[in-house]
């Protein structure tokens, strides 16, 4: 039978997540290793090159009908239904269209599902990436499940990928069962949240900590609903002088949604750390002010909950209502900077810092989302420092730049002038989540980033152009990276605790990088801020620039730097100044005066007059020697 979602009954066993380990899995034959028994897991996807060791299915050596695949729940097991998909592939169509379902307690003796009239038959797939969930009319208990495939499409073999719901059944002897369990003592809400619970969710945390909180929307999606965001601070609704702006998102696709459940779980234990006087968490929101965007997004999202965390497949709900894809909609700024860079004798000279956003993004029928100008506009409001963008469907943390320099080039490693800092703000992240740097985890899919210790040059990786990282870098000061949380875009509700455990710590270390670097103030020498003031280190080809109030926050790494500030209307300001290794940045202010030509302009102003320069006015001498003559 099928169903729109597995609504009640048992979760899923963790093919998907990588719960279940290769070991766990295995088939009467196999076409090949990268067909092999271990890549027989819901929405797991095949590599550029389908014929490597990473391929879309599991798929059988011969197709008849003594086939199967076979799982090891290491434990007495109640199995309530099982999920198939087809093999992902862009050149093949293989998938299994009907199956038997047995189960054994020692992999010798198996016992079929059955109804009144003899094996059951169960309905498969009737193309290759729509998962299609089947129920047992009666649980079935054993350690072991075994698929065995009936009938499949014509035109191909047997392939397919799947998932296992079932509930594993008390056994306190069982060493493997013990070994594995993780619990959390945090008191929060662990469960996926429509719009409406989220919005309310938020409500409640703005109530219980109503001096610290703030909720605010940045606008509207395309189909009207509100792009909710919560600050913490010590000052809501503030920006203080000396204090940087840091901000989480998720979202940006709507069905990868475990970055938009662990930002509302950490917004709930914020509050709750800072009521019980947690010191570091209170050290963290009163020098801070932070920013929690916890659905970029929402119409996908709520596309992709009407199925549900099993099977709305691995793109239902990507996209906005109107079909982009938020996270490559950005301006490609890149491309003017390295023409400019290229072309030295180019008139047009383009900043290493806030490029302009070209004439053509402006315009009515660019094909840019309601949800990107939002993000845009939010962006430029706002002085961040430091942000991180959560995805899934990875077990990665990818850094700028996202977009390849070279042309005709689909991976190749782009670094950025602040390439040693990004990679440092990528490991802080890495390294404290427990499982992103375990060198004994297998890849999710095709990718095995340990060798890069769970971090990776999103350029190295695929490039995109117009990629959030890359425009927040080149046209705001914010360092952008993109936390990619596990293999499995939309956890079920029972891995939300897990989940959170996994990230907690890493969440927290990565929001306390944004006091890494130096910070001050520009004024002038009447103590007034200077605005847009640019920021220089020597030796790095990227800028930055002062807020209004005439602060600023560099993120550098351990180092002895060579600092400029300057202004226009002012001479620069060039000091030495130290970051050290502890927590903390240094603090590196400058007081600039006025340049000479400033003074004459001002002074002249003063009384109704306008400096001339030297070659207007050697032009008006000949003009006049002429008429003498």
């Amino acid at each position: 039978m099928r169903a729109m979602a597995a609504a009640t009954g048992c979760p899923p066993l963790g093919l998907e997540t990588l719960k279940v380990t290769d070991f766990q899995l295995h088939a009467s034959t196999v076409k090949r290793y990268g067909l092999g028994a271990h890549r027989g897991r819901l929405n797991i996807q095949a590599g550029v090159n389908e014929n490597d060791l990473y391929d879309g299915a599991w798929c059988a050596g011969r197709s008849d009908l003594q086939q199967w695949l076979e799982v090891d729940a290491r434990r007495l097991t109640k199995f309530t239904g099982v999920i198939t998909q087809g093999r992902n592939s862009l050149w093949l169509s293989d998938w299994v269209t009907s199956y038997r379902v047995m189960v054994s307690n020692d992999s010798h003796s198996w016992v079929f599902a059955r109804n009144e009239t003899g094996d059951l038959i169960f309905s498969g797939n009737s193309e290759k990436e729509i998962p299609v969930l089947n129920e047992f009319l009666e649980p079935l208990v054993g350690r072991y499940i075994r698929i065995n495939p009936r009938s499949w499409y014509e035109e191909g073999s047997i392939c397919m990928r799947m998932e296992i719901l079932g509930c594993p059944l008390p056994d306190p002897n069982n060493y493997y069962y013990r070994r594995n369990e993780l619990t959390t003592s945090d008191n929060l809400d662990f469960r996926h949240h429509n719009y409406k619970e989220m919005r309310q969710l938020m409500k409640v945390v703005n109530e219980m900590c109503p001096d610290i909180t703030r909720v605010y929307n940045i606008g509207r999606s395309y189909e009207g609903l509100k792009l909710y965001a919560m600050e913490m601070s010590d000052k809501p609704g503030e920006h203080e002088v000396g204090e940087p702006e840091f901000r989480y998102m998720a979202g940006a696709h709507g069905n990868e949604v475990l970055g938009r459940e662990l930002i509302l779980l950490l917004m709930q234990f914020l509050c709750q750390e800072y009521l019980a006087d947690n010191k570091r968490i209170r050290h963290l929101i009163t020098n801070t002010r932070l920013h929690f965007l916890p659905s970029i997004n929402p119409d996908g999202y709520e596309k992709a909950a009407e199925l549900g965390s099993e099977l709305g497949g691995w793109s239902l709900g990507r996209w906005t209502a109107d079909g982009i894809d938020i996270n490559n909609n950005f301006p490609d700024l890149n491309s003017l900077l390295w023409e400019s860079e290229d072309r030295p004798r180019n008139m047009r000279r383009v900043p290493n810092n806030h490029i302009p956003i070209p004439d053509w993004y402006q315009y009515e029928n660019a094909t840019v989302a309601i949800e990107t100008r939002a993000l845009i506009t939010w962006m430029e409001k706002i002085p961040f420092v430091l942000g991180g963008n959560l995805q899934g469907g990875e077990l990665v943390v990818s850094y700028p730049f996202d977009m390849v320099r070279s042309p005709w080039k689909t991976q190749e490693y782009t670094a950025t002038p602040d390439d040693h800092v990004f990679r440092w703000l990528a490991y802080s992240y890495a390294s404290t989540h427990r499982h992103m740097t375990d060198s004994s985890r297998r890849p999710c899919h095709t990718e095995d980033f340990n060798k890069e210790e769970g971090s990776v040059n999103g350029a190295s990786w695929h490039t995109v152009a117009g990629s959030i990282n890359d425009f927040s870098y080149l046209h705001t000061n914010c360092f952008e990276i993109s936390i990619y949380l596990d293999c499995d875009k939309y956890p079920h509700g029972s891995e939300l605790a897990e989940q959170w455990e996994n990230n907690r710590e890493s969440l927290i270390v990565f929001m306390e990088q944004v006091h890494r670097g130096i910070k001050g103030v520009v004024r002038d020498i009447y103590g007034r801020g200077i605005g847009n003031a640019v920021i220089s280190v020597e030796g790095i080809n990227h800028d930055i620039r002062t807020a209004s109030d005439g602060d600023y926050w560099r993120l550098l790494n351990p180092g002895e730097y060579a600092i400029t500030a300057r202004a226009e209307g002012f001479t620069p300001s060039t000091k030495n100044c130290a970051v050290g290794y502890e927590m903390g940045a240094t603090r590196c202010d400058f007081t600039l005066a006025k340049s000479n030509l400033a003074r004459i302009r001002e002074i002249m102003e003063r009384f109704g007059k306008q400096p001339v320069s030297m070659s207007l006015r050697r032009r008006r001498v000949r003009v006049r020697a002429g008429r003498h003559t």
